[in-house]
């Protein structure tokens, strides 16, 4: 699906050696355009650590039919947006009702002066869709809803 909607794909390692081209020189790069870096591991221990490794702590997504897998992969990676079967383009202040959005910011938050409970917090984003994209958001098709919820685990 990916080469017919003219996507370059850019392996990793392992999947290079299975495909017989050259790997990607790093999983660090952001893509302008229709294209992706793929990588194959073994199970989703393995698929966590490589994200804590090359992710950017910003947006992950895993596209799964197991709600157990999922609830792992959304519990255990570390990053302020984890999705479920949901486009990363969701990750967008105005789609979370935020207003517009001002910036972007992949660094850990620390505080700086005298600051209060609530300058020490800060905000993680859990998406679980059913395949949706926004552009069914876009063309009126759904309506974002927002729920607040406190996780403690």
């Amino acid at each position: 699906m990916l080469r017919d909607a003219d996507v370059e794909v850019h392996c990793g390692p392992v999947l290079a050696a299975r495909q017989g081209v050259k790997a990607v020189g790093s999983f660090k790069v952001e893509y302008g355009e229709l294209a992706c870096a793929v990588e194959v591991v073994p199970d989703m221990a393995a698929a966590i650590e490589h994200i804590h490794e090359h992710g950017s702590g910003h947006t992950e997504v895993i596209l799964t039919e197991d709600d157990a897998t999922a609830q792992e992969f959304l519990t255990q990676v570390d990053s302020a947006c984890v999705f479920h079967n949901a486009s990363s383009r969701f990750a967008d202040g105005f789609r979370f009702g935020l207003g517009a959005e001002v910036g972007i910011s992949t660094s850990r938050i620390h505080a700086r002066g005298p600051v209060g409970v609530g300058g020490l917090l800060t905000t993680r984003w859990v998406l679980q869709g059913a395949g949706h994209t926004v552009a069914d958001f876009a063309q009126g098709k759904y309506e974002y809803i927002h729920h607040h919820n406190k996780i403690t685990s």
